[in-house]
Formats: structure tokens, C-alpha cells, sequence
């Protein structure tokens, strides 16, 4: 976990015409301390990488030369884990009552050293359970990742390419 604690950097480029870049950083501020991620260090690492992956297929969206940087300052997944039984495996469990996902963030756009945009983001998404989700029924994190999608498109006014 410490490598998440200090910075995940993950990088992103595409190649757009002109060879310009467009470039995405995640980093996580203590992620030990996130309200809601599974007990095992390994799952709560793959959740982490998931996120940062999503955050680089959204910058995708932005046009060629900006660079947007996300520091994820407290997660908190939707439902709730749960023991399942006597084994110390657990599942996450999700009722749709008050275990909506957030997730608490903040953010600056930049192109050629000057700063677009900035500021600070709490997103949630009281009715998680009660909207169309394009992602997979399998896919762990559809809600957050939606959740993160419409907080994109509203905040960046990018489209999805292609």
C-alpha cells in the first residue's frame, strides 16, 4: 500500500494528430484510511489500479495536449463487505439503502503549463442501484466507474471519441 499512499502514477498517452499527447496522473492520499475499500491488501490494490485505468480511459476524451491530474482523497465503494460465514472471505453486499459509492477527489487540467480548470469533487450517487449502467453486472466497480463518467462529462464537456 505504500506505493498507492505516496502517488500511483499512471500514464496515459494518445497519440492524436500532430503528435500531440493527452496524459492522465491518479495518485491516492493515504489510501489506508479510505472509508470503504476491502479488507485484503491485494483486492484493495486491484480496486485502486481499476480506477486509475478508468481515470485513463476517460482522458481519452480530453483534446490532444491537456493533462489532467486526480488526487483521490477518500473512496468509499458501494455496499458493504460482509464475512461470508466461518471463512475470512468476504463479499460486498449492496441493498441500495445509505451505501451509495462516493468518492472525494481533486483535480486540474492543464495544457502547456497553464492551468484549464482545478478544484475539488465529491461525487456520489444516491440512487446507484436505480439507474441503466452500461457496465457489466461482473464488473465490481460499475457503479463508481459511472458514477466517475458522469462526473467527467459534466465537469470536462468531453464527449466520448470515435
Amino acid at each position: 500500500m505504500r506505493v498507492f499512499s505516496r502517488t500511483m502514477l499512471a500514464a496515459c498517452a494518445l497519440a492524436l494528430s500532430g503528435g500531440a499527447w493527452a496524459a492522465v496522473s491518479v495518485s491516492y492520499t493515504q489510501p489506508e484510511k479510505f472509508s470503504d475499500l476491502p479488507f485484503s491488501i491485494a483486492e484493495r490494490e486491484r480496486i485502486l489500479k481499476e480506477l486509475s485505468a478508468h481515470f485513463l480511459i476517460l482522458g481519452k476524451r480530453l483534446p490532444a495536449g491537456q493533462n489532467l491530474n486526480v488526487e483521490v482523497r477518500d473512496i468509499d465503494l458501494a455496499g458493504r463487505e460482509e464475512r461470508t460465514g466461518r471463512t475470512a472471505d468476504e463479499i460486498r453486499v449492496l441493498r441500495g439503502g445509505a451505501d451509495w459509492p462516493r468518492i472525494s477527489l481533486r483535480y486540474t487540467l492543464e495544457s502547456n503549463g497553464q492551468v484549464l480548470d482545478s478544484g475539488e469533487a465529491k461525487l456520489s450517487d444516491m440512487a446507484y442501484m436505480d439507474k441503466l449502467n452500461r457496465y457489466a453486472s461482473g464488473d465490481r466497480l460499475r457503479y463508481e466507474k459511472r458514477m466517475i463518467d458522469d462526473w467527467f462529462a459534466k465537469q470536462f464537456k468531453a464527449a466520448p471519441r470515435g
